[in-house]
């Protein structure tokens, strides 16, 4: 039994390359540079609240099962009597102004305007109508007989009048709408009673208002 035992040259080379590699790893690390301190931060500004509720992204809410809720949700989605006077002042001074987006049906497209044109480029008796109503009311509840008919006598002759007029009227701006524009199917009296409401309302109350003065020849 050998209680001194000589190191074979293979556990000697073992050793030599196990401390040989520990010396260069050291060397390495040594000579290696130090990392970069990394920021302790996200490394970009905070997005703000409105611009983070904007983008999340979330499931769609469940639609109303019932007429309470979705009258509670119409409540809720509903514009404040503040806004919702705010709108309505804007579409009148839209519509006054004659904006196309804001008119009613029946005052759309250029043959319309063009007859507003024709219509408020001079005065009209029918522009008297409603004035005239008034004389009506007023000669029934006059409680003289003779100025009861002379009201009646001069309401009748008026609105003759008006109408006489508005029958030419219709029809020269029928014609002059059809000359201006050949290729639009105009009807007579769709145009003639278009302008006929037109002249009979008074000039400052008309909508949308005049864009002409009065004496132009449109």
């Amino acid at each position: 039994m050998r209680f001194l035992r000589r190191s074979t040259p293979s556990t000697v080379g073992a050793d030599s390359s196990e401390s040989s590699a520990k010396s260069s790893s050291g060397k390495s690390e040594a000579s290696a540079p130090p990392e970069p301190a990394r920021p302790t931060g996200k490394g970009r500004p905070t997005p703000k609240r409105r611009d983070a509720e904007g983008r999340r992204r979330g499931p769609a809410p469940a639609p109303p099962r019932t007429q309470r809720e979705a009258s509670r949700l119409a409540r809720a989605n509903r514009p404040s009597k503040e806004q919702r006077r705010a709108q309505a002042l804007e579409r009148r001074e839209r519509m006054a102004a004659g904006d196309e987006r804001y008119l009613m049906p029946r005052d759309r497209g250029p043959v319309k305007a063009y007859v507003r044109d024709v219509v408020d480029s001079r005065p009209h008796i029918m522009g008297l109508f409603m004035p005239l109503a008034l004389v009506v009311v007023l000669s029934l509840l006059v409680p003289v007989p003779a100025a009861q008919q002379y009201l009646s006598l001069f309401s009748l002759v008026a609105l003759t009048t008006m109408i006489i007029e508005g029958i030419f009227l219709g029809a020269s701006t029928t014609r002059k709408a059809r000359a201006k524009f050949p290729e639009e199917h105009i009807n007579a009296l769709g145009t003639g009673w278009y302008a006929f409401t037109r002249a009979s309302q008074l000039r400052r109350l008309r909508v949308p208002k005049p864009r002409v003065e009065r004496g132009a020849n449109p």
